[in-house]
């Protein structure tokens, strides 16, 4: 009987360890912002006034974040050939992320007033859609407003991983 009861509890005991690293695995995938995000939608809430911009046509805009840093880039789909639309903004730095709150400390960025500044965003992350919610605020700017921006998660194609695992190695020991 003795033994059956060291089995029924070690049984036990296993069940448990494993539902709770499944709890926390999920957890933890839920917010996973590492990788490469292409901006969907843009809202812009300012003094009233609502902007939104969809970022599927006429304009691309990604935004790369690693464990540490986060790197956005925007172009026009025209290649700079039309001047009245042609855009390029680039920008990036640390972030920080604890629960959902995600502040991004922006170090470098192609409208050099943004530079230094804190912006903190709340995150939500379903399936491979992240949605940022935060007040802009650059004085110096006259920038004080609401922003929404929905990302859906970018796969890597085929072809760009064989590409990737062609590239030699960019690894020099010394």
């Amino acid at each position: 009987m003795k033994p059956k009861l060291v089995v029924i509890i070690f049984s036990l005991f296993l069940f448990s360890c494993s539902a709770n690293n499944q709890s926390s695995d999920t957890k933890n995938a839920g917010l996973s912002i590492n990788g490469t995000w292409r901006l969907l939608q843009g809202t812009l809430i300012e003094k009233g006034d609502t902007t939104i911009t969809d970022y599927t046509k006429n304009v691309s805009f990604i935004k790369i974040i690693n464990d540490s840093h986060f790197a956005f880039l925007q172009h026009d789909l025209q290649k700079g050939k039309d001047s009245a639309s042609a855009v390029f903004v680039a920008g990036g730095g640390r972030y920080s992320l604890k629960d959902s709150t995600y502040t991004e400390h922006l170090e470098y960025c192609s409208a050099r007033e943004w530079e230094g500044h804190d912006f903190p965003f709340t995150i939500t992350i379903k399936n491979d859609t992240l949605t940022q919610t935060g007040i802009e605020k650059v004085e110096s700017a006259g920038v004080n407003r609401l922003n929404i921006e929905k990302y859906v998660r970018m796969k890597m194609t085929s072809a760009a991983l064989a590409r990737f695992h062609r590239m030699p190695s960019l690894y020099v020991s010394r």
